[in-house]
């Protein structure tokens, strides 16, 4: 079972009759609701083996595998992929990081009898400043009493166990909060549900919340050490930072193949949307930047298994994939007009794909949470390891090549020691030029490195905390463009001519455009791009193939 059967489990998406289609997402949509047909499709399908590692029974063994099965869900619905899918991912990674064997046991059991687990860390007036979450876990006589409020939390009324994040000590740093595995039927009946939240975006998604008073749970339900609760949060973090960019690809697929759709069947002018040339260049644009998020997000994937930078790539990953998504989104929308706010008719899902994609970039964590688990190592790689590491092996950018095992816990959260991907950048972009638009555009991207370097390497140390000024928030955010861009250039030089050399272009002229200055691009080439891209993302959807870098051939 894996991305392919899926797609064919899940049929036309817009065949109305079809009970898993698009007109059947959008009705439960508008009711608020979990498309029922869904679940129960994912039951047989049994999805929640794809979170659990081959050791306890499931089908977790790659990274890329898992994203590939969640992104073409969140195709679909992406209320389904995240209330059905990754809120249980999500919380069960916790456990395979830290959990004792008896609670990964527990864990796996009930995620293969299609059960859930909500992971309740967040507090509305915390946020994702998990270092000061109020709600408190205390001994007394043999036991842990749970205290306090856990709101917006995912599926947590429909869970059957609960991963809870909690202060156990009252003193300052990170060693003061520790997780919790509890059983949902084991709670008394003091503990109180607060109404469900409601939302814009992901509205069939259960966002719950619950009130603890001295609630007592079992000793053993500790998950790993007591204080190691952010060091098992952080660890945890780096296997769902890495594959929701990678998914995300998913509903921008979809957003952008309505967009095309609509452009090529409105009537204007004498002609169609889709002979204006501002139109087309809005969805060439669309099209490069969702090949840039693939290209970035599949290299995070396999770092997964192969880099102990992963603790830097993750965030990075997570923080600029979800702007790429985000504007593009919106600049669909400048050629959709009002049916780009319709939920109604034949482009009405590019509405719901709108709005869902919008909480899925935050959620979990912020954008700023991103950059801010960035900031203090950029001084010390910029004085040390910048243009004088070596690059990457190969393997990591051999997109489907073989990969290791992924062990969710021999992840660490020390500081890496090495900046690979910088190190390719560096050697790609200081080959002989030729002279043509990919040549010089990584030419500009190994300028841009050698002026962050600098600037970084001067960073005070107010300037790499939550404190920092904007500028260096600034800095963090350009370096994440050089690590997509390194990892562009790095597949592309990897693959040959699989991915097409219009396409490479315009990846990196979109990457580079982040960036600021003057263009590397003539006027001339990047219209000649971006023709080519409109030409190939178009003869990519009659020919029903996706829009990603597989091109695979699908239902819709």
């Amino acid at each position: 079972m894996g991305a392919e059967e899926l797609d064919a489990l899940l049929g036309d998406p817009w065949d109305e009759k079809n009970p898993l289609g698009y007109a059947a997402v959008l009705d439960a949509d508008e009711r608020h609701e979990m498309l029922a047909e869904g679940e129960r499709l994912l039951d047989r399908f049994c999805m929640n083996a794809e979170f659990v590692p081959a050791a306890y029974g499931g089908r977790l063994t790659r990274a890329d595998r898992l994203a590939g099965i969640q992104r073409t869900l969140w195709r679909r619905d992406p209320c389904l992929g995240l209330g059905y899918g990754l809120s249980s991912f999500i919380a069960s990674v916790n456990i395979w990081t830290s959990g004792d064997e008896a609670q990964r046991s527990r864990a796996a059991e009930l995620l293969l009898n299609n059960g859930r687990i909500a992971a309740a860390f967040h507090e509305l007036d915390h946020g994702n400043d998990f270092a000061n979450a109020e709600f408190t876990a205390r001994r007394r006589d043999g036991r842990w009493l749970l205290t306090g409020r856990k709101e917006i939390v995912t599926n947590l009324r429909r869970a059957e166990a609960i991963v809870l994040f909690a202060r156990t000590n009252e003193a300052a740093g990170s060693r003061s909060h520790s997780q919790f595995l509890i059983a949902r039927d084991e709670l008394p009946a003091a503990v109180r549900d607060v109404p469900r939240f409601l939302s814009s975006g992901m509205r069939g998604v259960a966002l719950g919340g619950m009130d603890f008073t001295d609630c007592p749970v079992p000793a053993d339900a500790l998950l790993g050490a007591e204080g190691q609760g952010m060091e098992s949060a952080l660890r945890a973090y780096q296997i769902t930072r890495a594959i929701t960019p990678a998914v995300s690809v998913g509903p921008l697929d979809t957003a952008l193949r309505a967009a095309l759709g609509f452009t090529l069947e409105r009537r204007l002018y004498g002609g169609t949307a889709a002979d204006i040339p501002y139109v087309r260049a809005v969805i060439a644009r669309a099209y490069a930047d969702l090949l840039a998020i693939d290209a970035f997000s599949a290299v995070v994937l396999r770092a997964l298994h192969l880099s102990p930078a992963i603790a830097l790539y993750a965030p990075a990953a997570k923080y600029l994939t979800s702007q790429i998504a985000l504007d593009a989104v919106e600049e669909l929308r400048s050629v959709l007009g009002a049916q780009g706010y319709l939920r109604q008719g034949p482009y009405a899902i590019y509405q719901k794909m709108a709005r869902d994609i919008a909480p899925a970039t935050f959620a979990h964590i912020s954008r700023t949470g991103c950059l801010v688990m960035i900031l203090p190592h950029l001084p010390r790689l910029a004085r040390r390891s910048w243009l004088k590491d070596s690059p990457a092996a190969e393997e990591l950018f051999d997109l489907g090549g073989d990969l290791p095992p992924l062990e969710p816990g021999r992840l660490t959260v020390g500081v890496p020691p090495a900046d690979a991907l910088i190190g390719t950048l560096a050697e790609i972009g200081g080959r002989e030029p030729d002279g043509g638009p990919v040549s010089r555009l990584a030419a500009r991207f190994l300028d841009e490195l050698h002026a962050l370097r600098d600037a970084c390497a001067a960073l005070p140390p107010r300037d790499i905390t939550i404190g920092a000024a904007p500028e260096a928030f600034a800095l963090a955010d350009r370096y994440t463009v050089l690590l997509a861009a390194a990892s562009v250039l790095a597949v592309w030089d990897r693959a040959g001519d699989r991915y097409g050399e219009a396409e490479l272009i315009g990846v990196l002229d979109r990457l580079a455009a982040r960036l600021g200055g003057r263009s590397v691009l003539t006027a001339a080439e990047r219209e000649s791009t971006e023709e080519r891209l409109f030409a190939a993302v178009t003869e990519r959807h009659l020919d029903h193939k996706l829009f990603d870098l597989t091109a695979r051939v699908t239902l819709g």
